[in-house]
């Protein structure tokens, strides 16, 4: 190794199985409330990726998540709830983990290993050069992910990543690199603690703020919405009862007649 692998140094902590829960509770939730602090140090990197994946998208590009284990389940859940959230198409971002949708719930032998496969992975989702493709590796050393990526590049298409090892081979090859430093993890090398923490604040700050940026928010409200259940049904009639002013039997009709806030509002002359 050419670089300090920070997620597999030695805990804070030991003699772990000694400790009451209660004890164990209070020194995860310590260091867990460091993480948000070192997220905040990487805006700068989260914002100049945000604005290219946000001009990728506007001119109908698509974005992907590639990971393997506990990084490419973050992935995929930042993905598949965009859909719902914002009302986009599911194709516009995609998330991929080793190993393929098995790998969701149980571990897939070797998987991550495989160099060839990323780029398979997205050849079958018909990626392009208008598309961008984001590593998520908390080591910084999958070998899945930096394949993925460095294949990603010999074919034009533009790379950004999410690791926990600054100077990784992942933080290097990536074209926009996001590399936060987190620490040690409560128990030696179980990246799913922090660094996972940090991954998944990531994600929600990157697919939120590009949605936002796209239009699909007005104010503080997903007018673009799936209505898939009646708690959904409920929140969007009271956006348009607060945007319109109607009584809420008429803002719900409004909602069922036009398919979403937006519509139902536009139809008013407000959105």
């Amino acid at each position: 190794m050419t670089f300090k692998k920070i997620t597999e140094q030695e805990s804070h902590y030991n003699h772990l199985e000694k400790k009451s829960v209660g004890e164990l509770l209070r020194d995860i939730n310590k260091e867990d409330q460091t993480v948000a602090a070192a997220v905040e140090k990487a805006i700068p990197q989260i914002e100049s990726l945000v604005h290219v994946i946000v001009e990728r998208m506007s001119t109908g590009g698509k974005l992907f998540y590639i990971g393997a284990g506990t990084s490419g389940r973050l992935g995929i859940l930042d993905a598949s709830e965009c859909p719902p959230t914002f009302g986009i198409p599911a194709d516009r971002i995609i998330g991929l983990i080793a190993g393929g949708d098995l790998a969701i719930r149980s571990a897939v032998e070797n998987a991550e290993d495989d160099t060839q496969q990323a780029f398979i992975d997205l050849k079958n989702h018909q990626i392009t050069k208008k598309d961008l493709v984001i590593g998520i590796a908390a080591s910084g050393t999958t070998p899945y992910v930096i394949g993925g990526l460095e294949t990603c590049h010999k074919n034009g298409i533009t790379t950004g990543c999410i690791t926990c090892n600054p100077g990784s081979p992942l933080d290097k090859v990536a074209s926009y690199p996001i590399a936060v430093t987190v620490g040690p993890e409560f128990i030696t090398g179980s990246s799913r603690m922090k660094a996972g923490t940090a991954q998944k604040l990531i994600l929600n700050m990157i697919s939120t703020s590009v949605m936002i940026q796209l239009g699909h928010v007005k104010g503080n409200k997903m007018i673009d919405m799936q209505l898939s259940n009646n708690k959904l049904i409920d929140r969007g009639a009271r956006m348009i009862m607060e945007a319109t002013g109607a009584d809420y039997q008429i803002a719900r009709q409004l909602l069922i007649d036009h398919g979403s806030v937006r519509n139902a509002i536009a139809q008013q002359g407000i959105c």
